[in-house]
């Protein structure tokens, strides 16, 4: 991809091409569906749209016209005149253009506004776009064989689904016709990992719109994937001091009216139903169950710091137009953690938590991994003295581990600072998973207290981490940063033994089953299909290995192993308790090869 390990169109000069090219679009769309209705068209990371109330649909078919008329405005070296003019003369202008007045009328009066004429060779203005710029100087800045048309979609007008409907142009344009097409490589790469794609493929998981919309069915085989992931991180979470719980998956009204949810998440959480006259809540979150456990007894300086983590369901209500695979869903299973600590253990506490946070990543094959520290937004609860005081300890904790990293200001959650880490995958894309969050509100709501060395009820302060962020989500990105080829130790299917002949199926099984033994995860084809076709098959299914059986190895006691990649293995024939023995390690160390 163009400027490798930056964000596309990072750079100033390549947004303002972008910008202009958005503008060539909506000169280029007016000139053909005379009568078009403008809206906006901004640049964006990796390209630009315009906005369009058009005469007629239009479909993905007249994109290349539009394209082609685009390229003859580029053509026509047309100049880029900035003018700057009131308020009044702006509405004389674009009178008839309502979207554009009506942004103009939300300016103040004595504001003034700028406006961006195209003109031809001979100073004919041929097109006029109110917008602040900035622009290219003339259109022979763009390289015509640089930019493209992607795709059309609906939007409403400002977002807002009471207002017009809008047909979305969305492109992108790059420096030179190398980056294009280095760009245009990466999306082919990036549609092929899709998610949804290779989960289908792989027979992970599915959704059912008919039965709930933002909901996930687990498959058999996405299922073995969850078991390796899940028995690793109860397993990682023991040893690092955390004990695991489990809470319901409904509660009380008041639970979210005393957190503060109610107050704040309420449009994302589910209407109440009732139960014995009373309202209860589908849970959102899990943070006010774990509290109800820490007040089931009394606590002392002496039990702190507790480190309790779940994974549990919950449910939040997103639109229907933001539901993405699992990538985005109204059902997820959260790794949820929760730490109770003293206010002398908050520092190491969270030190602790970054670098097992960090750890876990690693383990998964993500070694890029920046921190984002988020400060106090404009609605919060707490003292400011605490808030400086955390986000302290955030800071410290990133600098102790030697990462990067950059001040979200106003970011933070309502009830304290946090600090987001987002991982790099496999085609340079960013993701938001790991948050450690502060919280000051839930302590006092609640009326936690420990009993301190000098026999006074104290607060303790309140950690929330999700490490992996939710099962869901992490499944979409591992998905895509592999492209579903899956190291041995999460691959749903590890091992596939394909007899070469039916004669052989007896030996087939003889084999699998003494992998199975040692807990592999083995499947067997023992179908009349033809030898290549079964490898081509595993191949497709992205088994990492395929041990073939036949006369010689069936004498033998003996695989002929055969790599998924279509790479020599390290022993092109081994016995069958030695290939085992090198499958269990690739497991039990969590190698990320074959």
């Amino acid at each position: 991809m163009p400027e490798q390990n930056q964000k596309p169109g990072s750079s100033e000069k390549l947004e303002t091409i972008r910008h202009s090219v958005s503008h060539i679009m909506a000169q280029a769309v007016t000139r053909l569906f005379p009568g078009t209705k403008v809206a906006i068209g901004p640049s964006i990371d990796d390209g630009f749209y315009y906005d369009f109330l058009l005469p007629k649909p239009i479909q993905a078919e007249d994109l290349p016209a539009i394209e082609a008329e685009m390229k003859k405005i580029i053509d026509s070296r047309q100049d880029f005149v900035r003018l700057e003019v009131s308020r009044d003369e702006a509405l004389k202008r674009f009178a008839g253009e309502e979207f554009k007045t009506e942004l103009i009328k939300e300016l103040p009066a004595s504001e003034t506004i700028s406006i961006y004429e195209n003109k031809d060779a001979d100073g004919k203005i041929v097109w006029a776009d109110f917008c602040r710029g900035p622009h290219v100087a003339n259109t022979r800045e763009i390289n015509s064989a640089a930019f493209k048309l992607m795709n059309i979609a609906g939007a409403y007008w400002r977002g807002d689904e009471k207002n017009a409907m809008l047909t979305r142009v969305y492109g992108t344009a790059w420096e030179n016709p190398k980056d294009l097409k280095a760009y245009l490589a990466f999306l082919a790469e990036v549609e092929k990992r899709d998610h949804r794609r290779v989960g289908k493929d792989m027979d992970l998981y599915s959704i059912h719109e008919e039965a709930g919309a933002g909901l996930i069915y687990w498959h058999p085989n996405g299922g073995r994937m969850r078991v390796a992931i899940e028995d690793f991180w109860r397993k990682e979470h023991y040893r690092n001091g955390y004990e695991i719980l489990y809470t319901p998956h409904i509660g009380k009204s008041w639970l979210w009216e005393t957190s503060g949810h109610l107050g704040f998440y309420k449009g994302n959480m589910y209407s109440p139903m009732q139960i014995d006259n009373q309202d209860y809540i589908i849970k959102p979150m899990n943070c006010p169950f774990h509290i109800m456990i820490y007040k089931n007894k009394g606590r002392s300086y002496r039990d702190l710091p507790l480190r309790w983590a779940e994974l549990g369901t919950v449910y939040r209500y997103e639109r229907s137009g933001v539901l993405h695979g699992l990538l985005r869903v109204r059902g997820f299973t959260q790794d949820d953690a929760h730490i109770f600590c003293t206010p002398e253990q908050m520092e190491s506490e969270i030190r602790e938590v970054l670098r097992f946070s960090l750890w876990i990543w690693k383990i998964f094959g993500f070694k890029e991994i920046k921190a984002y520290l988020a400060t106090k937004p404009a609605e919060s609860v707490g003292e400011q003295s605490r808030w400086d005081a955390a986000l302290e300890s955030l800071r410290k904790a990133v600098d102790a581990e030697g990462m990067a990293y950059e001040i979200d200001e106003g970011g933070g959650a309502f009830y304290g600072p946090k600090i987001d880490l987002k991982i790099l995958d496999a085609l340079g894309r960013e993701w938001q998973m790991t948050t450690i969050q502060f919280d000051f509100n839930e302590p006092e709501r609640f009326d936690m207290t420990y009993v301190d060395a000098d026999g006074q009820h104290k607060r303790p302060y309140m950690v929330h981490r999700a490490l992996l962020g939710s099962l869901e989500r992490f499944f979409g990105v591992l998905i895509e940063h592999f492209g579903g080829a899956f190291p041995v130790w999460i691959a749903p299917e590890q091992i596939a033994v394909i007899p070469v002949a039916e004669t052989f199926n007896d030996y087939a099984k003889k084999v699998a089953a003494e992998l199975k033994a040692r807990d592999l995860r083995v499947t067997t084809e023992l179908d009349d299909g033809r030898l290549n076709a079964k490898i081509r098959d595993c191949q497709n299914r992205k088994i990492p290995y395929m041990l073939v059986v036949g006369e010689k190895e069936a004498g033998e006691g003996t695989v002929s192993i055969r790599r998924r990649d279509g790479q020599p293995a390290a022993a092109p024939t081994m016995k069958i308790a030695d290939f085992a023995d090198y499958a269990v390690k690739k497991v039990e160390t969590r190698d990320l090869g074959l």
